[in-house]
């Protein structure tokens, strides 16, 4: 449903994207995972069609995104991270408005707005106006905006950015259904790995380009060497004395849990101590443990920028 070939954005001397390659199948749901300025929210808008490409091409579900027009609007709908929401109408409203500009006629709106105001559980809200919902409210309102003729495909520019758990989870409700009940299909980004981990693939982007792109437990397999976890007495001073010994991105601070990457050598368990010494601070009890896909994402971008260094 979704093709980027050799896919290259240049904004002057900048390189946005460099030759990305990507493709995503019906009815399937791919996240875009990267740190900021790898190229996420710009794939997102060449693939809709908002930017032209430097080179390279994007088709979805079979047309040209260059040259489609009208076509590729009808097929797909489009969420950015500030969606277009008016606060001053209601929900009902917003529906309304979105409505009219893809040219949906009343027959259809009296079958689609209630469908979309109980698929999102908005029908109790349906004349709030939308400066008034919560931060959840207006993510599911935005997404029942974009679905409002019936796309084939969907892409979401971080949907649930600042939203509560139980909403992001409601929201990812929402997503299921649409992509087993309707056979959607779903590109989006995400800087939460605990929803990068719910998508069936995974596409890492670093610097315009993408790294690795398999499903959530392959990625995890690119990260080499072992981690280990440790609960030391005085965790910060722990992390900055042992960032002075490890290579960049080895050390991890999780709250009171100190996250190693360390390559297998069975001599460097006992050199950790040693680095400590006289220090006052101690590792505790620790272990190896399986890496999370943040730790795998620190992992391969810092072995990517030491190739490059």
């Amino acid at each position: 449903m979704i093709r980027a070939e050799g896919l290259t954005k240049r904004f002057g001397d900048v390189v946005a994207l460099a030759g990305l390659d990507l493709e995503v199948g019906r009815s399937e749901i791919v996240g875009l995972v990267g740190p900021d300025g790898s190229g996420k929210t710009t794939t997102l808008r060449l693939l809709t069609g908002l930017l032209d490409p430097s080179g390279g091409r994007a088709l979805v579900d079979g047309l040209d995104v260059s040259q489609a027009g009208e076509a590729l609007r009808d097929r797909i709908g489009y969420m950015s991270q500030r969606f277009g929401l008016y606060p001053d109408l209601t929900v009902l409203e917003n529906l309304t408005f979105y409505a009219d500009l893809f040219g949906l006629d009343r027959p259809s709106r009296r079958t689609v707005f209630p469908e979309l105001l109980g698929f999102s559980n908005l029908t109790p809200f349906q004349h709030r106006r939308a400066a008034n919902l919560s931060g959840g409210m207006k993510q599911k309102l935005g997404l029942a905006c974009a679905l409002v003729h019936a796309p084939k495909v969907l892409f979401l520019d971080e949907p649930t950015n600042g939203v509560d758990p139980m909403s992001r989870r409601d929201f990812w409700r929402i997503l299921r259904r649409l992509v087993e009940d309707r056979g959607v299909t779903i590109l989006m980004t995400t800087s939460y790995m605990d929803e990068a981990e719910r998508c069936q693939r995974l596409a890492l982007l670093h610097q315009g380009r993408v790294l690795a792109h398999d499903t959530p437990a392959a990625v995890k397999r690119l990260m080499t060497g072992q981690l280990w976890e440790f609960r030391p007495n005085e965790p910060r001073r722990a992390a900055r004395i042992l960032q002075g010994h490890l290579p960049t991105g080895a050390v991890g601070l999780f709250g009171d849990r100190l996250h190693l990457s360390l390559p297998d050598d069975p001599t460097l368990r006992s050199r950790l101590d040693e680095w400590l010494s006289g220090t006052g601070v101690t590792l505790g009890a620790g272990g190896v443990v399986a890496p999370s896909l943040e730790d795998v994402f620190v992992s391969v971008l810092t072995a990517r920028e030491g190739a490059h260094a």
